[in-house]
């Protein structure tokens, strides 16, 4: 399975001066798109793993629910829609239970992951959601190169430049979600994670930006999952 960002299509056709928009005339350009761009392939996700990603998303959506009515709580006075706020607000907590009871679940059932995640939580800073998530989106971690589990993030540092202009290094592209992940994960890592945090806290010596330097600690905190991975074994600290 191949996945591409739609607007990167549509602009190689604009470039190949293609402006007509015809099932004939798209299915050409992404035809020539893959062979100049040579797409990452990706595996088709069996049925457990496209469960575990969807019983995720859900999670995601009740959390990003949860915190949107506890806004409006603080924003509302009277009594009779605070309560009403409320009453949702504990229906919602129960569903986030009730997802992390059927996360867990899915985890037990399959020894792989549950071995996988538990060597992936043996990393300060990295708990069940960043574990979980890299289970369901990132399944090539542990098999490739820092380098190519960095790229497949978008967290590889990338530089605009022309001529004696240097512009700034820029992350971006890659599995948004995992990007996601392992940026809070990063957030964690730099109180509780005593490698990561020296690792950070040199990187502000050096004048470097703190969201600059957060995305430095997330790439180098995926790089120390996949060796664990690949390696089989749990983080020692240094």
């Amino acid at each position: 399975m191949i996945v591409v960002n739609p607007a990167q299509v549509r602009s190689f056709a604009q470039a190949l001066g293609k402006r007509a928009k015809t099932d004939p005339i798209d299915a050409s350009v992404i035809a020539h798109f893959a062979e100049a761009t040579k797409p990452e392939l990706r595996a088709l996700p069996d049925e457990a793993t496209r469960l575990f990603s969807e019983l995720l998303t859900r999670r995601k959506q009740i959390v990003r629910m949860i915190v949107a009515e506890r806004q409006r709580e603080q924003s509302l006075s009277d009594p009779r829609l605070k309560k009403s706020v409320r009453r949702l607000l504990k229906a919602l907590e129960r569903e986030l239970k009730a997802m992390d009871k059927d996360l867990d679940d899915a985890i037990r059932k399959t020894p792989a992951w549950r071995e996988k995640e538990d060597l992936l939580k043996s990393v300060p800073g990295v708990g069940p959601i960043v574990a979980r998530t890299l289970l369901a989106e990132m399944p090539e971690l542990g098999t490739l190169s820092r380098r190519e589990v960095a790229s497949l993030a978008g967290l590889a540092p990338f530089t605009r430049q022309s001529g004696r202009w240097r512009g700034k290094s820029f992350i971006g592209g890659g599995r948004a979600n995992v990007r996601a992940a392992l940026y809070m994960g990063a957030l964690v890592a730099v109180r509780h994670n005593p490698v990561l945090k020296r690792f950070y806290e040199q990187l502000l010596a050096r004048g470097k930006a703190k969201k600059l330097a957060l995305a430095a600690v997330a790439r180098k905190l995926l790089a120390i999952l996949n060796a664990l991975l690949r390696d089989q074994k749990s983080w020692v600290s240094a």
